[in-house]
């Protein structure tokens, strides 16, 4: 059976209604902003499918693929690559580490391990490591609280909740780490699902 993650994007790139304008929330890069900042831990008002507006950002990423059955441990390394560039670089994150997930099937999946930035770079990446522009817009924020072995029962709940309200998706999906996925314990991890939204 496949993954609610593949299912997840199969309904992304699908779903054919069209999605009510979504109202516009400022967002700060730093902690302390607006609840409906994506890098916010969330308040005791936050809503399942809460609109947000994802603001414009450079990112640092390493770009790669990986299989579902090793994709936390992956997810990691890429992200260990990436803080060790910017610690070389001496460049200090703009916010909270994100996957941003380009296709997805099966077996594994296409990502960029992401780390907002707003320093200059002294010099151009090379190799894996990249820098981009990371996904800006309306989106839907949904939270995973937990192991992320966890998180397909999260990835099912959003997909219904996609079909149910008839919304129309990007092709990509965003998980944000509200914890640092390198040092937080697996099942402590707080987890921003943000699907970017027509």
């Amino acid at each position: 059976m496949p993954s609610p993650r593949i299912a997840l994007g199969a309904a992304i790139v699908s779903l054919a209604c069209l999605l009510a304008p979504l109202p516009s929330a400022a967002q700060a890069p730093a902690p302390g902003g607006a609840p409906a900042d994506p890098a916010q831990p969330d308040s005791a008002t936050s809503q399942f499918g809460q609109p947000v507006t994802l603001p414009d950002r450079t990112i640092v990423y390493l770009q790669g693929s990986g299989n579902w059955d090793s994709a936390f441990e992956t997810l990691v390394d890429a992200f260990k690559s990436v803080y060790g560039y910017l610690e070389k670089e001496g460049i200090k994150p703009a916010g909270p580490p994100m996957t941003i997930y380009t296709q997805t099937d099966d077996v594994g999946f296409d990502y960029q391990a992401a780390v907002p930035i707003t320093q200059e770079l002294k010099t151009q990446p090379q190799g894996d490591i990249m820098l981009g522009p990371a996904p800006s817009g309306k989106a839907l924020k949904f939270v995973h609280r937990g192991s992320y072995d966890d998180m397909d029962t999260t990835y099912e709940a959003i997909t219904n909740y996609l079909d149910e309200k008839g919304l129309e998706a990007k092709d990509i999906f965003i998980e944000e780490y509200v914890t640092d996925p390198i040092k937080t314990p697996e099942d402590q991890l707080v987890i921003h699902i943000l699907v970017p939204t027509q």
